[in-house]
Formats: C-alpha cells, structure tokens, sequence
C-alpha cells in the first residue's frame, strides 16, 4: 500500500522553501556510481520528488533527468524551480513508472520511498534499471539538531519538546522511526553490490524561522494543523519563544546552525550474465 502525502498547494510550496536540498548525498551518490560504470551518465529518474530539491542536484550528471510524483501540486512547485534544461517532470505513481525496461542508469527517492508499497516500487525500479544501474534510497531523521553559541544542549532540549509533542501525530505507516523501514528495503533488495550509511550529518546555517518552518512541512505538524490549526500554531509559537529566549535574541531571522542527520543505501544491479 501506498500512502498520499503533500498534495495540498500551501503544503508544496512551504517543502520547496523550507526542505534541504542534499548536496552532500548527491555527491556520494555519483561517487558511488563512478565507481561502478562509466561515462556518460544517461537517464536519471528520481521518484517522489516534490517540488524538485534534490533531482535539479543530478542534472549535471546525467543527460536526462526526470522528476516523478503523485502530487500534481508538488509538481506544479517544481516547474518554477530554476531548472535546467535536461530536467523534467511527470505525474505517475512511484509503483507506476513512464519507463521502458532496462534504459535508466539511476532510480533514485529522497525522503519519499517510506511512502511508496514498498514491495512494488523495487520491483519497478529493478525493471527500469539496465543492467549496472543504481539505485539510491535517502531520508533523514526527525531529530534535527540546533548549533548555537554555548546554548546548543539547551536548544535541543526545546527541539526534542517539539518532536514529542508531534508524535501522537505521526502516520502508523512509518512506525516510530523510518530508518528501520529503509534498512528493511535494504534487506529485500537482491543485489549483491550494495551498501548502507547509517548516519551522514549535514550542517546547514539559516534563520530560526528556516528551522521552524522545515519542522512545521513535516507530516505529522501537518496533521496536528488540519485537526487542530489553533493548537499547530501555539505549539509552534511557543517552541519558537523558548528558542530565542534560550539564545537571547529578539527576532526569529537569527542565524543557527541546523544539523540534518541522513541515512541512506545504495544498489548496483547486477550485470546481465
């Protein structure tokens, strides 16, 4: 089973000015695959992509890229985007890829595959993917952490009250955590030639108000602001004012550090005997 998430219109563009772009996945994935096939890179198909953070990232890799998703809203955010001219987008199910068998040199999802019936989203890849292709799976954690001065321990503090309080709220689909939904996907996967990173930390600085807003896109804020707006903006009030309390400061524009904690894996398909 598949699960819909995002479609809303404020929901997409919120993911595409708040959500990190992962640069440094990026360049760990064309490690990888530089290191089990040659040049030149064709087609990349990255599946779930929302408003296109990540698939812009492969275009200089590849001489075509596509971006997939349900969400016609998601999609509508990607195409204003600056995006380069070897980069598209297609409406379709992860499960249901536009593709012929065997042409596409990488399948890649970042923070969408715990979305996808899992069990046919592999399949498909497996029947896009030419022999020696790649397939790479990322996410990240939901407990970001913040850098600040000498107050770092106690902002996150505050940061893991707000992940707390956004957990009755978190979809059953997902379970308490996604890592072990992925390290499952890594498990069923039978090729041979692949690999697992637990943990990738990325720092980023922006304004408090980027780290608030990146929290509020996830799904589980999402759900507490549909059943109760008035109690999504309380909470979300009240852990921006402890945070600049902690940090002394007077305006959520203040700079932080945020650190993004990645997992990810990654697959070469065997070779045709």
């Amino acid at each position: 089973m598949a699960v819909r998430q995002f479609e809303g219109k404020k929901h997409a563009a919120a993911y595409l000015q708040y959500r990190v772009a992962p640069h440094e996945f990026i360049d760990r994935l064309v490690s990888y695959m530089e290191r089990k096939m040659s040049k030149p890179f064709n087609l990349a198909v990255d599946v779930g992509c929302g408003s296109g953070q990540g698939t812009i990232l492969l275009a200089p890799y590849f001489n075509k890229v596509f971006g997939t998703d349900i969400s016609p809203a998601q999609l509508e955010m990607a195409l204003t985007n600056s995006n380069p001219p070897n980069v598209s987008y297609r409406q379709c199910p992860a499960e249901e890829l536009p593709f012929p068998s065997g042409e596409v040199d990488l399948v890649s999802a970042m923070t969408a595959a715990h979305w996808f019936d899992r069990p046919r989203f592999l399949q498909e890849a497996d029947r896009i993917l030419r022999p020696g292709g790649c397939l790479a799976l990322m996410s990240y954690t939901m407990d970001m952490e913040l850098e600040y001065g000498d107050v770092s321990d106690t902002l996150n503090h505050i940061c893991q009250e707000f992940y707390a309080a956004l957990f009755p709220f978190r979809n059953p689909y997902l379970g308490s955590r996604s890592t072990p939904i992925y390290l499952d996907m890594f498990t069923s996967c039978s090729y041979p030639d692949k690999e697992w990173v637990e943990c990738l930390r990325v720092k980023r600085a922006l304004p408090l108000s980027g780290y608030m807003g990146m929290v509020e896109t996830f799904s589980s804020y999402q759900v507490l602001q549909r059943e109760d707006p008035a109690e999504a903006e309380r909470l979300s009030n009240h852990i921006s004012s402890k945070l600049m309390s902690a940090m002394k400061v007077s305006s959520p524009d203040t700079e932080v550090t945020v650190v993004v904690k990645y997992f990810y894996w990654l697959a070469s398909k065997p070779e045709a005997p």
